[in-house]
């Protein structure tokens, strides 16, 4: 059994946002942990529908073993795995979090956009 209460967070490989995002997530959404799983430029992949099996299967070990009650899907600035504008980054994150609530977790899912100050913005849907 895992102690204390987690998220997940799926986002960029890119080590600028992993600090600013779990401190987020775990403000924002009182949890303890954040499991992180990662990949450059992950929105594009999950709204493409690109190699996102390992995705999907970490995701379940994260929702289905430690008890993750919700998934953040993030993109940011200045990505170097996806270099598109900032508006083309937001609708990849509203296309992944229908892909993601297809998987039928039943968790919620939201997005998070990392701006050019490495500050967080909730993505509306």
């Amino acid at each position: 059994m895992v102690d204390g209460k987690f998220a997940t967070s799926i986002s960029c490989m890119d080590g600028r946002i992993q600090i600013p995002v779990n401190d987020w997530i775990k403000k924002n959404y009182s949890v303890d942990y954040v499991d992180t799983i990662t990949e450059p430029g992950v929105e594009k992949k999950i709204s493409e529908n690109i190699d996102i099996e390992q995705i999907k299967s970490k995701a379940e070990i994260s929702i289905y073993k430690h008890k993750s009650g919700m998934i953040v899907i993030s993109g940011h600035h200045d990505c170097a795995g996806n270099p598109v504008s900032k508006e083309e980054h937001q609708s990849q994150i509203r296309k992944s979090i229908c892909s993601i609530k297809s998987w039928n977790m039943s968790v919620e899912v939201i997005g998070i956009w990392i701006n050019d100050k490495w500050e967080i913005e909730k993505i509306k849907e």
